[in-house]
């Protein structure tokens, strides 16, 4: 978790606690995601721009 939590016997208090570290964690996945579409999107462009290169030459 990205902060520290103590025990703590209050459920509202954990209710909370646990709402903040999901909501983290879901902007989390959501930039990750991102960050792997443009890693593919990348990819695809150079496996592309591979191809064309080695693509035999027609007069």
């Amino acid at each position: 978790m990205s902060q520290s939590f103590d025990h703590d016997d209050r459920p509202e208090a954990t209710t909370v606690f646990l709402a903040a570290e999901a909501a983290l964690l879901t902007e989390r996945v959501r930039l990750l995601r991102e960050q792997l579409a443009d890693v593919d999107a990348r990819i695809q462009e150079t496996a592309d721009r591979l191809r064309r290169r080695s693509a035999p030459c027609r007069p």
